[in-house]
């Protein structure tokens, strides 16, 4: 499929840390790492790693989903991510640091971000958090498009939405339009498909991450793909008068009134920190294996 870059977060390295053909990395991981935290980042960075072998471009690794309200911590995690790239030879460059889009995420992208440490603002729902994200020059935002549909299908009610009502595409487009009005260098990259009508309704897009499933069901399309989002429509597709800037009490009281916004950005640290955790069990119970042989 020649994807140019590609994305991981705790729920794919658990699902591939339990493959047959990774046996090998995992193991490699533990016996070079002293703690259990070690271990973890060694891992991400390792699977990092692997998926560099394969795109020309840049890989996103996330920080846990835990530190989510602590910008600190954050920024910490991220150096040393960054850290285990260099000493591997990867450039900063090639890599995306991928946090929460709390407050405390993105502004420990802010000061990230200052340093030459670019950064992927996942969990991302709702304009106050796009806004925020843009104020604070962040890389590059994985708004997610498949996420925002489904809790509006179960709302609603409705199993499907037409093309001019997908809530999830909407919202992409609406964010789009508002970053190139104003001018923003923030990159939009649309994530969480659940199907080829929200990709192609995005085509134009920055950037899009799509599952393999999904890319298949795109190469076999007969026809030719529209452009549905255009930089240079953006000011007349955009509302805004003026572009907004929010502190972080409007930020906390915006996303509140958003109430799709705040369920599924706290359900989304849940399942990755879920996730995270059930990893570092895994991991554990090798380290202690490996220390009692």
């Amino acid at each position: 499929y020649q994807p140019t870059d590609a994305t991981t977060n705790p729920s794919l390295i658990l699902a591939a840390a339990k493959m047959p053909q990774y046996k090998q990395l995992v193991d490699s991981t533990v016996s070079s790492s002293a703690t259990l935290e070690e271990a973890m980042d060694r891992l991400f960075v390792a699977f990092g790693l692997e998926i560099l072998k394969v795109v020309p471009g840049r890989v996103s690794t996330e920080v846990d989903a835990r530190l989510s309200f602590d910008k600190d911590a954050q920024v910490a995690k991220a150096r040393r991510l960054i850290k285990l790239y260099a000493d591997a030879g990867i450039a900063k460059e090639r890599v995306l640091i991928k946090l929460s889009s709390t407050w405390e995420g993105i502004q420990a992208a802010k000061l990230l971000e200052a340093e030459g440490i670019h950064c992927n603002l996942t969990l991302m729902f709702s304009m106050p958090q796009a806004i925020a994200c843009a104020e604070a020059k962040v890389t590059l935002i994985s708004p997610f498009v498949g996420r925002i549909t489904d809790w509006y299908g179960k709302k609603l009610g409705v199993s499907s939405f037409d093309r001019e009502s997908e809530p999830g595409v909407r919202f992409v487009r609406g964010v789009y339009n508002y970053y190139k009005k104003f001018g923003y260098k923030t990159e939009i990259m649309g994530a969480s498909f659940r199907n080829t009508m929200q990709i192609l309704e995005l085509a134009g897009c920055d950037l899009l991450t799509i599952s393999p499933a999904l890319l298949e069901q795109l190469r076999v399309l007969p026809a030719e793909v529209p452009r549905r989002l255009c930089s240079e429509r953006a000011s007349q597709d955009c509302p805004d008068s003026a572009a907004r800037s929010l502190n972080e009490a409007e930020f906390r009281w915006q996303l509140n009134e958003d109430e799709m916004a705040t369920d599924k950005l706290a359900e989304g640290i849940r399942r990755f920190a879920a996730d995270a955790a059930t990893l570092e069990k895994q991991i554990e119970a090798a380290l202690v294996a490996k220390s009692s042989a």
